[in-house]
């Protein structure tokens, strides 16, 4: 029997069901938002006792496929009012999947305290942890390895959680015990500390062995699957050499990387931010320029980074070293890593955080270029200061308080380190997505700027409709397995790639799927999501970028975003 646990905060009860019939075939994203769409009114309150939070492993999640160890964290979001899903790397999400779990359901609202799940192989417990209120995620992950188990999987809040930050996320740990894989974007971390729970203590000693029902089988479609990751030159060599951050200069030469709050499309100093450079320094001082953020990542694009007070910021990804590199005028890595790490301990989305800074400095509240004074201001966070929270509550938000007219938000969710006008694909996603600005919803800088699955010209109309419908379909697919989202590299350009999930799924739960059930799987994920968004009260007008976009040129291409009414074709399907 798969298990389907409810911890309901508002009676401190725990139950553990058989899973319903009809999220058997489930997972990931495809079952966060089925059961979203299923259980949560559409009209409530993100922040009170009707809206529910899913924590579910991936299909393939527990098994030895290749880079399979994503975690789902679904919900109605807090910061957008539409329907989450937002995924993260770590060890929890094998381990669930281990435990013969399929998800993990928070309900209700406790009228008072604090609490933390223990979840083992035999037992689900709701535990009293009042002196765990307000700690750090780094601090709190090192208190619950201690206490339980130091091979467990934590997923936790941070202070800005707990304060029902509007854009709080919700992390787990890596191997070596940082909490740092953040399911960041949304604010559902505001949603997880709404409840009373400040965490969820994961214990299973076993990695790789969930239920394959055909294991030869299975174990040769992973090692070809393995084989085509390995051999793309993305996924193969330019991620595993230098993280996601070898972006920075690629986008920068590309005129679409977004410079003082997207301002222009190029930043002079972005080889100092960028990956090659943080590669450099981080092995200098002893750190790693490659890591895998979960065990049987094949990619691992993910790093070490020291910094100079002695702690390690691990990783600092490619919208992170943008978003408090050229988004803010910075060129200093160590000043990147210390507000990195200072979202990742208080508990808040990084990309939310630095399309607030970029408002605050685009409003004068702070200075372009002034590192200290962004770090000054993002430690007010913890202190729950006005400042503070006006910052945890996200661009859309301080945009409004300072009265800024140029603010990147879409459904009230910051614009991602591609800039719309000169990366066009990707701005149809950002407009359209039902996820708020989300670059992973449809990564259209694949064909726009990688030339990864065909050539889709970055600065022209033609194609990015058809090229982000497509994407956005094959990533809510490929959320739904627990892959992660850099396979799509290899998928795209490899004729065997899709076929091979396909193998590896129907090996693992002998089903006859083919590539068209796939596709069909991630059209009615995306249908399942619109249909809770219309439902709450979004319609075509929320499907469009902010006007500054439609009206001033970005250098260095002087281009306009111009699509519009188009924009409404993309869920043609």
């Amino acid at each position: 029997m798969l298990k389907f646990i409810r911890i309901d905060m508002t009676a401190k009860k725990v139950t553990v069901e058989e899973t319903p019939e009809k999220y058997l075939a489930l997972g990931g994203r495809a079952l966060t938002s089925q059961f979203i769409l299923d259980e949560v009114p559409a009209e409530c309150h993100p922040l009170g006792a009707k809206n529910k939070l899913i924590i579910t492993p991936g299909l393939l999640s527990g098994t030895n496929a290749p880079s399979s160890g994503r975690l789902s964290i679904g919900g109605k979001s807090p910061l957008t009012g539409g329907i989450k899903e937002a995924n993260a790397g770590g060890i929890t999400s094998q381990k669930i999947a281990n435990l013969g779990i399929k998800a993990i359901v928070i309900e209700g609202m406790a009228d008072s305290g604090t609490y933390i799940a223990r979840v083992t192989a035999d037992n689900v417990e709701l535990i009293p942890a009042d002196d765990l209120a307000g700690k750090g995620t780094y601090e709190l992950t090192s208190i619950l390895l201690e206490r339980y188990n130091p091979k467990a999987g934590i997923i936790c809040i941070g202070p800005a959680g707990e304060m029902k930050m509007l854009s709080a996320g919700i992390t787990n740990n890596d191997m070596e015990g940082n909490s740092s894989r953040y399911a960041g974007r949304g604010g559902l971390g505001a949603v997880m500390g709404s409840k009373g729970l400040k965490a969820i203590v994961v214990e299973a000693d076993k990695t790789f062995d969930a239920p394959v029902k055909d294991k030869e089988r299975f174990k040769a479609a992973a090692k070809k699957f393995a084989q085509i990751l390995i051999q793309h030159p993305v996924s193969g060599d330019g991620l595993p050499k230098y993280g996601t951050n070898v972006l920075m200069n690629i986008i920068n030469e590309a005129g679409g990387l977004p410079t003082r709050n997207f301002s222009t499309g190029r930043f002079d100093a972005a080889n100092e931010v960028g990956g090659e450079k943080l590669a450099e320094v981080a092995t200098a001082r002893g750190g790693k320029a490659t890591h895998a953020c979960h065990p049987g990542c094949v990619i691992r694009c993910s790093n070490v980074y020291p910094m100079p007070d002695g702690k390690v910021c691990s990783p600092i990804e490619y919208e992170t070293a943008w978003g408090f590199g050229p988004n803010l005028d910075i060129s200093d890595l160590d000043v990147v890593a210390k507000l990195n790490y200072i979202c990742n301990d208080v508990g808040l989305d990084t990309i939310e955080v630095a399309g607030t800074l970029g408002v605050l400095m685009e409003a004068g509240a702070l200075q372009f270029g002034d590192g200290q004074g962004a770090i000054t201001a993002l430690e007010e966070v913890a202190k729950g200061t006005p400042l503070g929270r006006i910052i945890g509550a996200g661009a859309a938000v301080a945009g409004k308080v300072y009265g800024v007219t140029r603010v990147p938000t879409v459904k009230g969710q910051s614009i991602p380190a591609y800039d719309p006008r000169s990366v066009r694909g990707n701005g149809v996603t950002y407009a359209t997505t039902t996820m708020g600005a989300d670059h992973t919803a449809g990564y259209a800088v694949t064909a726009n700027i990688l030339k990864v699955g065909g050539f889709v010209d970055p600065t022209k109309d033609g194609g990015q409709i058809e090229l982000s419908r497509n994407l956005q379909i094959a990533t809510a697919a490929v959320d739904a397995t627990g892959l992660c989202l850099f396979v799509a590299f290899a998928v795209l350009d490899n004729p065997e790639g899709l076929p091979t999930i396909v193998e590896m799924l129907n090996a693992q739960y002998g089903t006859e799927l083919t590539v068209d059930d796939v596709t069909a799987l991630g059209q009615q994920i995306l249908k399942n999501e619109r249909e809770f968004n219309a439902k709450a009260g979004f319609t075509k007008a929320d499907d469009r970028l902010p006007e500054f976009f439609y009206e001033e040129e970005l250098a260095p291409h002087n281009t306009k975003f111009d699509l519009k009414e188009k924009l409404d074709e993309v869920f043609n399907f």
